[in-house]
């Protein structure tokens, strides 16, 4: 046991060492680097859509399209602060209101978005108690006090139209009808490339405009991302042979993720100042690679609907461990079980059975289909989750489920 001057030691011989970081921030997924690598297309492409905001003029709504880590946010995000800084060198009058709809403090509602919204262009609003109606009236009250154009990017947008549904893209498609003032123009930020499709006739006819699709970054890109942020993170010869082409191979492996790359050279380095060493090695990347994706697992559990939640909550009730196997029927009969006890409305067999396969697709479990001859076929599910990790999410999601 280390008493308090032991700590006083550790901590003292810790300030001693020469760090591995200089700038540790220039490595996290919401830093702004100067120059964005390998997206000059869609850079260029995305401020052709938003110029004619210089003129006063309504800009196209536009929808970007592209797995996490290729770049969308970053490229929205800096194409906005270069119109911004135009349109304050001329006295024009351009806003953008960036919202995040991964983040349950305002993915949850329709109000929610809308008085983050609101609040965005200055009204004070409180979290729950006024109608839907009246936010949205607050809201295009603010917008419409002088003529101006406003940007709203909707980041993640596919998260909240899965759980709360296309309602309000449609309102802000209409949104410009309804001002004198003003005009509105929309940003929409999916990781799902299919959302479009799967949102209302008449949203999609109001929505789209224009679209641009982020392909993933492969392993060269990804090498000299990392190179570039690495000269600015890391002091010099820190960083060992192959270990940035071990970092990109392991991100281009999932699916060119520039994020998840970064992440991954951050927690190497983590790994290597803890163990009090002067260089990040290769095998720190293999570490920060293991500790990472059972940080993965947790992260897509709670990002997944709350149906989807309550079809794993009940596949990991029936399956202790990852050496079982179970079948559909047997889920669906505990999945209406925790509906009833999570006051939820319960889903077809059929709608279930998506809901597996869609937890398949992700990697929270192996669905193999079987047959069972004259009786059909049907699927044997087995858990791919890593065994130290199971009881956690388990707990986890009874907590969020209050089962």
């Amino acid at each position: 046991m280390v008493g308090q001057s032991g700590l006083s030691d550790f901590f003292e011989q810790f300030l001693q060492r020469e760090p591995i970081f200089v700038n540790k921030k220039v490595l996290q997924s919401n830093y702004m680097p100067d120059a964005i690598l390998h997206r000059k297309k869609q850079l260029e492409f995305l401020a052709n859509i938003l110029a004619p905001a210089l003129r006063s003029e309504k800009p196209a709504n536009i929808f970007i399209y592209g797995k996490t880590g290729t770049g969308k946010t970053l490229v929205a995000q800096h194409t906005l602060d270069m119109l911004a800084r135009a349109a304050e060198s001329r006295n024009l009058k351009i806003k953008s209101i960036y919202v995040n709809c991964k983040l349950k403090k305002v993915s949850d509602t329709e109000y929610r978005i809308v008085t983050e919204l609101a609040r965005s262009m200055g009204q004070d609003l409180p979290a729950t108690g006024l109608p839907t109606d009246e936010v949205w009236n607050k809201f295009l009250a603010a917008i419409d006090v002088e003529p101006q154009i406003v940007i709203v990017v909707l980041d993640e947008i596919d998260r909240f139209v899965s759980k709360v549904g296309d309602e309000i893209l449609y309102n802000l498609t209409r949104i410009n009808s309804e001002l004198k003032k003003a005009q509105v123009s929309l940003v929409g930020i999916s990781n799902d490339v299919r959302f479009i499709e799967n949102v209302d006739a008449r949203v999609r006819s109001s929505l789209g405009e224009e679209d641009i699709v982020f392909t993933p970054y492969n392993a060269l890109e990804l090498k000299e991302i990392l190179e570039k942020r690495a000269s600015s993170a890391f002091r010099a010869n820190a960083i060992g042979s192959g270990v940035l082409e071990k970092c990109a191979a392991y991100a281009a492996k999932e699916h060119g993720d520039a994020r998840r790359a970064l992440d991954l050279l951050r927690a190497a380095g983590e790994i290597a100042e803890r163990e009090g060493v002067q260089h990040i090695l290769p095998e720190h990347i293999d570490r920060a690679e293991d500790r990472i994706e059972r940080d993965r697992v947790l992260e897509i559990t709670v990002a997944q609907p709350k149906q989807s939640q309550i079809v794993l909550y009940s596949i990991l009730e029936l399956m202790p461990n990852s050496g079982k196997k179970i079948e559909t029927g047997e889920i669906y009969e505990r999945y209406l079980q925790l509906c009833r006890q999570t006051g939820s409305s319960g889903l077809t067999q059929r709608r279930v059975s998506d809901l597996i396969g869609e937890l398949d697709m992700i990697g929270l479990i192996n669905a193999k289909v079987i047959s069972k001859g004259r009786y059909g076929r049907t699927r044997q599910i087995y858990l791919t989750i890593p065994d130290d990790m199971v009881q956690k999410i388990r707990d986890k999601l009874k907590a969020d489920l209050e089962v």
